[in-house]
């Protein structure tokens, strides 16, 4: 029996099992009659949300950490250990199964939704089932159009299968529209038939019809963008035939739909979108400025951070929680892995015995330690105090390590790789002291402190990153209706929340926001991509030649291969190596992606020096 079939039977037979439902196995139940109820029903949609923490559980190999590696605003970073991170960065492979942890939680994902799809009509309630049948649509379309992003042409699996027969055979890679046409198909019968009640009437963690315009929307931009298409294929997922196309229209149609009626809204203050506006980490700030630090006007006056669940601006969302399995791992992995050498340190004016009493106390507060993945591209600062020099959400977004707060930032702690000095904001751990100041136990996570549900002991870095990972909000939408429809007013609505005078439309300065805008959200590699590939070999080249230290080696970032980042991503269009366990087993069904063939000349060896 192929490989992936086994792994959409064995989430099948998991979906109602303890490890996703936090309920008994429903040994004696099956799909004449199970779900009975809407308690039921709710749990069997649970599984489907399962595989998105599935995912999280290893994000080395998730589209979110590819994304971020390979786009133009970061490196690979992480130490001589991880030369997998450095290959994702120069579009080379270190093993050829990296990817197969997410392939299997995606389609494990995609199997469950197929399940729950055959059974919820059982559900009498009719807006109970409509909605969580909508669930299913968006979430089995999400995790479609990570995989296609990840590999193009994939084996479309659209039904439990019936018999051992039929689970046997590997199905074919279809083709890149027939792909794309089932994403829009799920997501259009989840926009036709969910509820349209705002967003606040569904419970929390919950995906709404909202989500789903929004999500249509960067399909259909993606999709005609990286195609040269004028249009978005439809299937109909409840006929299983072709459907009316769907053109900009109607998706801008949707969008302004969700902006009108959602409930969502732009927070006021875009600080507060992110975890280092937490009440402890602000005492912090206010601490460091009081003692004279320097470098940290952009927080002052900043709003409290928006908890999860509380955020109007938060749409599709992956849940986490601090202390159990499903903690944020982003937070870790993209964190600092150390910045300074114990002895004196003089801004500090003192003598430290070992780097994390230092590491606690300055050179890149408030970021938690991690394993140093994703070093900031320093072209990108550059570029945008030449674009937007009065710009507040560059320093609300990046940590200038060698600038911002204390100056004592030492290179290549920890063997750190592609090191710049420069670290995100989001998508990070931060850290906070007991009671907010410099007095207090060291924190890994301000959610070690009581205020957050934790100890207020030290804590485990790994296992306290409990905020969420968003995957669209808000300024989303306004920002691709402001593209679709080729007009400012969205556009100047997120730059009037970032203090910055309006614009006129042009698609270069819709290009340059929304990288601002979305800066280590895992937006920029899909919009390289669809802007065309002269953009994104421009966009990837341009990184060649900024200064980078190399387990602390001054050096200059350049290409990896012979082919280099232009003419690895003509090769392969960005596009990923199928886990070649998985090209095997399939005997012949599923076809290599272009541009991969697992030969040393496409293999990461390690960094060369310029």
């Amino acid at each position: 029996m192929k490989r992936i079939l086994l792994v959409i039977l064995a989430s099948i037979a998991l979906v109602g099992c303890e490890k996703f439902l936090d309920t008994q196995s429903y040994t004696s139940s099956n799909t004449t009659n199970f779900p009975s109820n809407e308690e039921e029903a709710i749990k069997l949609v649970t599984g489907v949300y399962a595989s998105l923490n599935d995912g999280i559980e290893d994000i080395r190999s998730t589209y979110i950490f590819l994304a971020e590696l390979a786009s133009d605003d970061a490196f690979g970073g992480g130490g001589p250990d991880d030369p997998d991170w450095q290959a994702l960065d120069h579009l080379l492979y270190v093993d050829p199964e990296q990817f197969k942890p997410f392939w299997n939680s995606c389609y494990a994902g995609i199997g469950r939704a197929n399940m729950a799809l055959s059974t919820l009509d059982k559900i009498n309630d009719d807006k109970v089932r409509t909605q969580l049948m909508g669930e299913c649509y968006i979430l089995r379309a999400n995790y479609y159009f990570w995989l296609a992003q990840m590999f193009g042409k994939l084996p479309l699996i659209t039904e439990v299968p019936q018999n051992v027969e039929e689970a046997a055979q590997y199905p074919s890679q279809s083709s890149d529209d027939a792909v794309y046409a089932f994403i829009a198909g799920n997501l259009k019968e989840a926009i036709e038939t969910m509820p349209t009640d705002p967003y606040t009437s569904v419970d929390p963690g919950h995906v709404t019809v909202w989500d789903a315009e929004a999500l249509l929307a960067r399909v259909y931009l993606f999709y005609t963008g990286f195609y040269g298409k004028q249009s978005l294929p439809c299937t109909d997922v409840t006929t299983g035939e072709a459907a009316a196309d769907i053109d900009k229209n109607y998706v801008v149609k949707k969008l302004e739909h969700c902006r009108d009626n959602s409930g969502h809204s732009l927070l006021p203050d875009f600080r507060s979108l992110w975890p280092y506006t937490n009440s402890l980490t602000l005492k912090g700030y206010e601490a460091k400025i009081a003692a004279g630090v320097t470098g940290l006007d952009w927080i002052k006056g900043a709003s409290e951070w928006a908890k999860d669940n509380e955020n109007p601006e938060q749409m599709f969302h992956i849940a986490c929680a601090p202390f159990v399995d499903q903690y944020n791992q982003y937070g870790l992995f993209f964190a600092p892995r150390k910045c300074a050498k114990s002895g004196y340190i003089p801004s500090l004016d003192k003598n430290v015995s070992n780097v994390e009493d230092y590491f606690s106390l300055g050179c890149t507060f408030p970021l938690g330690r991690g394993w140093g993945a994703g070093p900031v591209n320093p072209g990108l600062w550059d570029e945008w105090v030449a674009a937007e020099p009065d710009d507040m959400r560059r320093t609300a977004s990046i940590l200038n390590g060698p600038v911002e707060g204390e100056i004592d930032y030492i290179y290549g702690n920890e063997q750190q790789m592609e090191e710049s000095g420069l670290w995100r904001k989001k998508f990070v751990s931060i850290r906070a002291h007991k009671g907010g100041d410099y007095t207090g136990t060291y924190l890994w996570s301000f959610y070690d402190d009581a205020a957050y549900g934790g100890s207020g002991n030290k804590g485990s870095k790994s296992e306290s990153q409990g905020y969420d990972v968003t995957l669209i909000r808000f300024a989303d939408v306004l920002l691709m209706h402001s593209e679709l429809t080729q007009t400012a007013d969205g556009m100047n609505q997120v730059r009037a929340r970032a203090g910055l005078a309006p614009v006129g439309y042009s698609l270069k300065a819709l290009q340059e926001e929304r990288r601002h805008e979305f800066a280590f959200e895992g937006l920029r590699w899909g919009d390289m991509r669809r802007w065309g590939d002269d953009y994104a070999v421009a966009a990837l080249t341009s990184q060649l030649g900024q200064k980078i230290w190399c387990q602390g080696t001054p050096t200059e970032y350049n290409d990896q291969s012979a082919a280099g980042l232009a003419g690895r991503y003509k090769a392969t269009r960005g596009f990923m190596p199928l886990p070649k366990s998985e090209v095997e087993l399939a005997d012949g069904a599923l076809v290599q992606t272009d541009g991969w063939d697992y030969s040393e000349a496409q293999h990461y060896n390690g960094w060369k020096m310029k």
